[in-house]
């Protein structure tokens, strides 16, 4: 559901909590919230990490299932619980001075939270090579557990990642025995990495590639800047950098945590970071949300958010103080 908010709600007003984001996480914290009695508000920017696949896969009773669909249902699910959803971009967060937050969309309107969850994902930022963007989701791929079964016994080709050469070729070298590695600007495997990689049966070629090979609007193979094309049917890459849509976060003062694809959000095991009242769940707090996983913290963070809001208003109701 993408019901408009009414007039009087484009200057501050109150939600008991703000999910900025409408992927899987944030659906599935404000699922919870809703059911919870929580006047709550999602924020949804459109612009899912997953939107350039035709499916998703690995997700219990949605195998398969188109990521537009699985999102649409689950803005009809929401809906049923009071959920409010907007489209927009929530462009800053600052604190109210009352233990909440004021929270502004790129239209300029206002809303008060007195808790946020933040779900905005990640943009994968792809290496330089020719033809490499176009195809992404399609016959260029990242993940073998979301992609693997569907192009299994293929001729794979994997181009390293600078950070680990030999990853994510011996990664997918269990659903297909024809994998070439290009190593690319990456450096010489270790000794021990060489060993798996020949061990997994895995091809190395070394030299830069400068572009991929498409004939009737299919992949068929990895060009070199050498002039050679070596024939390959699927392509695995990793993004040479993952960058958290953290500005919300960022503005707020949450500490960051660093790995080697970026840095991202520090949570604990129910998304809460460091700013009191605001928690982070899905690819923002990390690269290896995918949707099952999202789902999941998404939940924890809706109870965890929950369980606060009510523990506190009992504990203020009790010692006197206004709630809320």
């Amino acid at each position: 559901m993408n019901a408009p908010l009414k007039a009087e709600r484009d200057s501050t007003s109150a939600y008991e909590a703000v999910v900025v984001g409408g992927g899987a996480a944030g659906l599935s914290a404000a699922l919870v919230l809703g059911r919870s009695l929580r006047r709550t508000l999602v924020v949804d920017a459109g612009r899912p990490r997953n939107a350039p696949a035709a499916h998703m896969q690995g997700v219990l009773s949605r195998d398969g299932m188109s990521p537009a669909d699985f999102l649409a249902a689950g803005r009809g699910e929401i809906a049923r619980y009071g959920v409010e959803h907007r489209t927009g971009e929530v462009t800053g967060a600052a604190p109210d001075g009352n233990g909440g937050f004021v929270v502004t969309l790129a239209d300029g309107a206002t809303v008060g939270a007195r808790r946020l969850v933040v779900t905005t994902g990640l943009v994968d930022e792809l290496p330089a090579i020719d033809g490499l963007a176009e195809r992404w989701g399609r016959d260029v791929l990242h993940c073998p557990y979301c992609h693997g079964w569907e192009v299994r016994d293929r001729a794979f080709g994997v181009i390293a990642h600078p950070a680990m050469p030999a990853h994510q070729a011996l990664m997918v070298a269990h659903w297909s025995k024809d994998v070439t590695l290009f190593l690319h600007t990456a450096g010489e495997p270790s000794e021990h990495d060489a060993a798996l990689l020949d061990a997994a049966g895995v091809r190395v070629e070394r030299g830069e590639v400068a572009g991929l090979a498409v004939a009737d609007d299919r992949l068929t193979g990895v060009r070199l800047a050498d002039g050679r094309t070596v024939a390959r049917s699927v392509v695995f890459a990793a993004a040479s950098r993952l960058a958290a849509r953290d500005g919300v976060l960022r503005q707020l003062g949450a500490e960051l945590r660093t790995t080697p694809f970026g840095a991202f959000v520090a949570v604990d095991e129910t998304g809460r970071t460091s700013v009191p009242g605001v928690w982070a769940a899905g690819n923002v707090t990390g690269p290896q949300e995918q949707v099952a996983n999202a789902v999941s913290r998404g939940y924890r963070a809706g109870v965890a958010l929950n369980s606060e809001l009510l523990l506190g208003d009992l504990e203020a109701k009790a010692a006197g103080r206004p709630v809320g």
